[in-house]
């Protein structure tokens, strides 16, 4: 294993010319990468001021931002096809022009579907773009392709681009208007293209792999199924859920385009996500685990934003300056895994356990300390071991996919399950369960509050009526806070006590086979797809 991964001289890029100093060429792609992950279609960050200037919802906004994840979610699957299919010169500036009019079409449109569609496409394109420039400079961070070190590269430039494109736009809207900050990506993505064109070459692989035997139905079909899970979520408040034709419906197709793979998975020779890669240990590990976490710290799409904007009155530029404590918590967090769980070996239960505990703080924190007169620094502590935790988890789980045992060709089926259950389900079901759990416990404070209100005080009880509905308002929403926060700490200190009674001396062994390896075992897994359907279509012509 040591000499199959032992490195072969000082390394290089050959797409990029010679005249380009050797050490300056990962650089080059590193820069490539965080121009394209600033660009993803809608930015979140700016969902309030397009909602004030469009005729857009701030759920339809939602929407398209969350279809973006699902983009990216559902190129997992094929990236290693089209990188070995195309060289990196091409799928930059394929990515490039992609992006360029995802920008644009999301400056003009205010045709939801649309938006939808191509805030889809760009994130399937930025995916792409990002393995494209990662998976060159692959040996360069890590020589001996350990992908718990890998991973810590990846998750410090994609949750921190998250938080500082959020920073950006809000900053970008408060000095002009947030249709600039996609006019100055669609600048940034063609200095990228010149750059590519300029100073990478069309180099291929060895071997010419065509992108025959891909399960594109059944990429419709996940694709498909995952919308209408995101679009229960997003609008099923809005809609009062399954009371509403839409979330019925919704709720039919998905279901459909589940059963529909499920159909096909069992009789197709090469489907999109087969039962291996869903029935998997880890796979099904990490969904678990995801699904309890990112409920956990939901509190974050829900709480932090009304809090501060309602109770603590912050405006805009004082919301979005929060981002930096939360970014300064990612780049410890990857720190710490880096040195810990890539380096030292830190078993799985043990990371596992550090990123509750961190949750566990952030939660007791809120729960304790949510007041009317809380300081825009105190929250610098709670938002760091939520940033922290949260990177944590992410970089432990996704190492251990890559750890499962799962052949080649299946594990970037598994890495599609995990991107879909990690960003999208992470996203959206958490928000959704604590924001119905947040109205109706509202709803039960605030008629205790109106009660005791007119009961202990009568003056206040002749005051304005919307004074009165203000204070009591504020009031519910603070105690039902403090309410949800305090069954959700519960809840993590019950996790993290069945995580620390169970035993696992599990440590990360994820060692990524050579490209060319990998190049050959795609090779024969098409060559054997065309042995296959050959007998097929003959067996159709003669009938």
């Amino acid at each position: 294993m040591a000499d199959w991964h032992a490195p072969q001289g000082p390394f290089d890029i050959p797409d990029v010319p010679d005249y380009i100093p050797r050490r300056l060429k990962p650089y080059l792609f590193i820069l490539f990468v965080l121009i394209v992950q600033f660009s993803g279609g809608v930015y979140l960050a700016a969902a309030s001021d397009m909602v004030g200037t469009t005729a857009l919802m701030q759920e339809d906004v939602l929407m398209a931002g969350y279809a973006s994840l699902i983009g990216l979610a559902i190129n997992f699957a094929v990236m290693f096809r089209i990188k070995f299919r195309f060289s990196v010169r091409t799928q930059l500036l394929v990515s490039g022009i992609m992006l360029i009019a995802a920008n644009v079409i999301c400056v003009y449109t205010t045709n939801v579907p649309l938006l939808v569609i191509t805030c889809f496409i760009a994130g399937w394109f930025r995916m792409q773009a990002t393995f494209a420039c990662n998976s060159t400079i692959q040996l360069w961070l890590t020589p001996v392709r350990d992908m718990a070190i890998f991973f810590c590269y990846v998750y410090i430039i994609v949750d921190s681009v998250i938080q500082l494109s959020g920073i950006a736009t809000i900053y970008t809207a408060f000095f002009s208007q947030w249709e600039y900050m996609h006019w100055i990506m669609v600048g940034l993505l063609a200095l990228m293209m010149i750059m590519v064109m300029i100073l990478v070459k069309p180099v291929r692989g060895p071997m010419f792999i065509p992108l025959l035997g891909i399960d594109w139905i059944g990429a419709i079909l996940w694709a498909g199924f995952m919308m209408c899970f995101t679009f229960i979520c997003v609008y099923g408040n809005y809609f009062d859920w399954w009371d509403a034709m839409e979330i019925r419906g919704a709720t039919l197709i998905g279901i459909t385009c589940l059963c529909l793979n499920l159909w096909r998975a069992s009789f197709l020779h090469h489907p999109y996500i087969s039962f291996q890669a869903m029935k998997n240990r880890n796979v099904i590990r990490a969904t678990g685990i995801y699904l309890v976490f990112f409920t956990l710290i939901a509190t974050e799409h829900v709480f932090e934003h009304s809090y501060a904007a309602n109770i603590l009155g912050f405006d805009e530029t004082n919301l979005i300056d929060l981002n930096w404590y939360v970014f300064v918590g990612i780049i410890a967090g990857c720190a710490f895994t880096y040195f810990t769980f890539a380096l030292r070996k830190w078993r799985y239960k043990t990371m596992t356990a550090i990123a509750f505990a961190l949750a566990i703080v952030y939660l007791a924190y809120f729960y304790f300390f949510i007041d009317y007169g809380v300081e825009k620094e105190m929250l610098f502590i709670p938002l760091f071991f939520r940033g922290a935790a949260a990177v944590i988890i992410s970089i432990v789980f996704l190492t251990s996919i890559v750890q499962s045992g799962l052949p080649f060709l299946i594990f970037p089926q598994a890495l599609t399950i995990n991107g879909f259950t990690g960003a999208v389900m992470g996203a959206t079901l958490g928000p959704a369960i604590i924001g119905e759990l947040l109205r109706h416990t509202m709803a039960k404070n605030a008629a205790l509050l109106g009660a005791n209100i007119s009961n202990t005080n009568p003056d206040i009880a002749f005051a304005p009526l919307g004074q009165l509905y203000g204070l009591v308002h504020t009031q519910a929403l603070v105690v039902s806070m403090k309410e949800i926060y305090g069954w959700l700490l519960i809840i993590a200190l019950a996790t993290l006590a069945i995580i620390l009674i169970s035993y696992s001396s599990v440590r990360p062994f994820a060692i990524f086979p050579k490209w060319s390896k990998i190049r050959r075992v795609i090779k024969h897994m098409v060559r054997t797809n065309k042995e296959y359907q050959d007998p097929q279509l003959e067996k159709q012509t003669s009938m």
